[in-house]
């Protein structure tokens, strides 16, 4: 089994389990296709909340890295159908990080931010100019 968190390390075991998984991928070592363990079977295996590893596959969902089939199981999704390249969701992820680090400096609170993200989801996208013609 690929799944090897340390408690020790600092970093959510959630967020530990998600990083392997997308590692596994990135590496060849998971195909797409293939059947993730089932919850239970990794929780009992690292002896670790069922809660824990159901929110790392929620995460990888929401990733666009596995295909949840409720009552069969999570399937890696094959690179190409990622949704987002991983490089620009690091990006994002980045970018969103340091954005919420400013506004909690600058005093906003976690639900403040979060209406606000919601706020901004809400808006359509505005349109592109339009070039006039001569």
């Amino acid at each position: 089994m690929f799944f090897r968190p340390t408690s020790s390390s600092g970093v959510p075991i959630y967020v530990q389990l998600v990083d392997q998984v997308r590692h596994a991928v990135e590496t060849g070592a998971l195909k797409g296709g293939e059947q993730l363990p089932s919850i239970r079977d990794v929780a009992v295996r690292l002896a670790v909340n069922v809660n824990t590893v159901a929110k790392a596959y929620r995460e990888l969902a929401w990733q666009g890295i596995v295909a949840v089939r409720h009552g069969s199981g999570a399937f890696v999704v094959p690179r190409a159908d990622w949704p987002v390249p991983l490089a620009e969701r690091r990006s994002a992820d980045a970018l969103m990080k340091e954005t919420v680090a400013r506004l909690r400096k600058a005093g906003l609170s976690a639900d403040a931010i979060r209406r606000m993200s919601e706020a901004a989801l809400a808006d359509p996208l505005p349109a592109k100019p339009r070039r006039r013609r001569a």
